[in-house]
């Protein structure tokens, strides 16, 4: 489809949508909030995944000019996607499925859990030189976010192992910039909210830095920090889940992946749209210029899609970051039982307990109706369906 030009009262920009169904009050609400900071830049880009969010909406495109909001970007700065296509069949992986999942969860921690030392890779990082830089207040978590280098989190973070529709294996991992990132953008959100008059705000959550202030200079240090903060770990996951698979299946040689993307889905970028610089904040979307590759997962029971950008102009070149809840994790926690997760997610391997349930795919929209709303901003390259699953 192609987008729609919402009609919300009192909206002071426009408002393109390639959302599909129609919008709650509340979700209407948080469009105009955004609609009416006098730093947009032109219009807010809706993506077919979009929901509620704090401030402004998960899977919207917001544009400014000379200003960043932190909250927009949210807490886990960098989340995004990783994935590497290997060069065998499912064939490989009969029968140690189970295995294959119980080596990755020994490998990389999971949930709250860390590496009891810090990773040799991660430890090597070039980005730790400026850690003394970044705010101070978070001078003494140096060494937990060593420790966090190369794990995966909780919530909706996971790894999977992926077949294509050719029967090719492909890996795959959800992360971001851990509990450092949470810190840095916690910390750069309150210091937004004290230079504004709050009541002046459509939303307190929408405080935003200037250009040219000493503040602003400050988050965007701190913000590409995270930001190459969560895709080296992204890297040191995917490097050591390589390490795991080719000690499973490939003892001879390792491989080198015939296809590897990483990408963000919640960052900002100074980019060029419509012939002019703008600050470009991707809160649940990824960048769809032209050629560019990135990876729209569904939920943990339904398909994934590797995608190319067609650097649609009026999305700001971006694209959805997944199938985009459609239920919160409370309710999701009381309306399903274990019987309807293990159901739903029969033919993968995964965790079917309790603490999983508000993953649930039900929880998600349906991600193929997600990727025909965007059919003008994608071209579909691989499709993907897990076989194995591991969450937070």
């Amino acid at each position: 489809m192609t987008y729609n030009k919402l009609n919300v009262s009192g909206a002071k920009a426009d408002i393109l949508s390639w959302v599909s169904h129609g919008l709650s009050l509340d979700e209407e609400n948080m469009l105009r909030n955004v609609s009416r900071l006098p730093c947009l830049f032109k219009h807010v880009a809706l993506m077919p995944d979009a929901h509620l969010g704090i401030g402004s909406m998960v899977g919207s495109v917001v544009a400014t000019r000379d200003a960043v909001i932190p909250a927009t970007v949210g807490v886990d700065i960098g989340c995004g996607m990783m994935a590497v296509k290997t060069p065998f069949k499912s064939g490989i992986l009969d029968g140690k499925l189970a295995a294959f999942r119980h080596e990755i969860e020994r490998t990389i921690p999971v949930g709250f859990n860390q590496h009891k030392e810090s990773d040799g890779d991660g430890s090597r990082w070039d980005g730790w030189e400026d850690f003394d830089d970044l705010h101070p207040l978070v001078a003494d978590r140096k060494k937990k976010a060593m420790l966090q280098m190369g794990t995966l989190g909780g919530g909706n973070h996971f790894i999977e192992v992926c077949l294509d529709t050719e029967n090719r294996v492909w890996l795959m991992l959800h992360s971001g910039s851990r509990n450092i990132g949470k810190e840095l953008a916690e910390r750069h959100i309150a210091t937004a909210k004290t230079l504004h008059r709050l009541n002046e705000l459509p939303d307190p959550n929408l405080a935003y830095f200037i250009r040219g202030t000493k503040e602003f200079q400050d988050y965007w240090h701190d913000l590409e920090w995270a930001q190459a903060y969560a895709m080296m770990n992204r890297r040191v996951m995917m490097k050591r889940l390589l390490k795991s698979f080719n000690r499973m299946f490939n003892k001879e040689k390792e491989f080198r992946p015939e296809t590897e993307v990483n990408c963000h889905h919640n960052y900002v970028a100074l980019e060029e749209h419509f012939g002019e610089k703008v600050f470009v904040t991707r809160k649940g979307a990824i960048n769809a210029e032209s050629g560019r590759y990135g990876i729209i997962p569904g939920s943990m029971g339904a398909k994934s899609f590797i995608v190319r950008g067609l650097g649609n102009p009026q999305s700001y070149s971006s694209c959805s970051h997944g199938a985009g809840r459609k239920m919160s994790r409370t309710a999701a926690k009381k309306r399903f039982t274990r019987d309807d997760l293990e159901r739903m997610t029969r033919c993968v391997e995964c965790r079917k307990d309790a603490g999983v349930i508000d993953e649930i795919p039900s929880a998600y929209k349906d991600i193929d109706r997600v990727m025909r709303d965007q059919s003008d901003l994608v071209e579909v390259v691989a499709e993907l369906k897990q076989v194995i699953c591991v969450k937070g």
